[in-house]
């Protein structure tokens, strides 16, 4: 290349790089801006197993039973025994002396004892902290304070004998606790998955395996494929699948299904009916009670409404039972506050009265 075709190149790059560092800045100042201590704050709510990122707080074990029984029974049982929504969470179990001073839950070696409860498994008890106070209530997750799930946490340890009755958790015992749950050694630390140097072996691999690059055998040849029980079980996978980028869904459904599925929404979307079914799949209402009239947690939408039948002025009281929940009708288990609105429990309301047609 010429000296002056090397000189028009480099001034053409020159000008490019320029260009690109202008429409890199204009583009960061309008498309975005940093985040306020606030924003990060809002967002950055984890618990390391270090109890880095846990507030200051405190809580009681009779705090946490009332709190408990208000919020969290309707899912999880009494005891944290229930196995109706989800599996247990303590159940049975009864900390030993000795599961608590090895930090091994002892049966949990013997693998036809089953799975264990998630108190047995648990080995950091900043785990417990973190999933309760960014996911539950199921409901309405995220909207518990720090207090609260210091409360609930309490009353979890106290339930697998692992606190007495009396004891308050403080973000400054919390460690002490951690050094009595009673699978607290059931965890491998010495491995390089835990990020940075503060946990674990400080990134070293697991394998440190390398590609030999001789005498390969012939390229292979990956492929996948849907058996054909599960070809429909979640719909049409093209239709759950981003609809730009390199990957589309497999059409798992004929064009005939795809029209009656396609007519059916049709349809259910000028079906009263039809909309309050969806507006209970979409609120989880269905985690508790079926359409038909047998109990799951609570009673079947059937049941509800062969009590309720035509009786239009319970509109008005049911409206307020599914927001502000409440117990004592069905059973001794309460049914949670719904994050739902007026018009919504209302249409529910009104259509259990109506019959609950689907």
């Amino acid at each position: 290349m010429s000296n002056s075709r090397i000189r028009k190149a480099a001034v053409a790059a020159a000008l490019g790089l320029a260009f690109s560092a202008a429409w890199g800045a204009n583009l960061g100042a309008t498309l975005g801006r940093g985040a306020t201590p606030d924003e990060i704050k809002a967002w950055n709510i984890d618990v390391r197993p270090d109890f880095q990122g846990l507030p200051q707080g405190q809580g009681t074990v009779a705090e946490g039973t009332k709190l408990w029984e208000s919020t969290c029974a309707s899912c999880h049982g009494d005891f944290a025994d229930s196995n109706a929504v989800f599996p247990p969470i303590v159940g049975a179990y009864q900390a030993s002396k000795q599961d608590i001073a090895t930090g091994r839950v002892a049966k949990l070696a013997n693998v036809t004892d089953g799975g264990g409860t998630s108190i047995e498994k648990l080995s950091t008890l900043s785990t417990l902290f973190d999933y309760i106070h960014r996911a539950m209530p199921w409901n309405a997750p995220d909207t518990l304070t720090w207090n609260q799930t210091y409360s609930l946490v309490a009353y979890l340890l106290n339930l697998a004998n692992v606190v007495p009755a009396n004891f308050t958790l403080t973000r400054d015992n919390v460690q002490q606790v951690q050094d009595m749950l009673p699978n607290r050694n059931g965890m491998t630390w010495n491995h390089g998955m835990w990020p940075g140097k503060e946990i674990g072996n400080g990134g070293i691999p697991d394998t440190h395996n390398v590609e030999c690059m001789k005498n390969c055998a012939p390229k292979p040849k990956v492929e996948s494929f849907i058996p054909e029980y599960a070809m429909n079980t979640w719909g049409n996978l093209a239709d759950e699948t981003r609809p730009w980028g390199p990957i589309r869904g497999q059409v798992t459904l004929s064009k005939a299904e795809l029209k009656k599925i396609d007519e059916k929404k049709q349809a259910a979307a000028s079906d009263p009916n039809a909309k309050v079914v969806s507006l209970i799949k979409a609120n989880g209402c269905i985690a508790c009670h079926s359409f038909g009239d047998n109990k799951v947690v609570g009673p079947g939408y059937q049941e509800i409404a062969k009590r309720y039948a035509g009786k239009k002025d319970m509109v008005a009281e049911l409206t307020g039972r599914i927001m502000k929940g409440g117990s004592g009708v069905w059973g001794s288990i309460p049914m949670p506050p719904q994050s739902i609105s007026e018009a919504d429990a209302k249409m529910i309301a009104t259509w259990v009265v109506d019959g609950a047609k689907q």
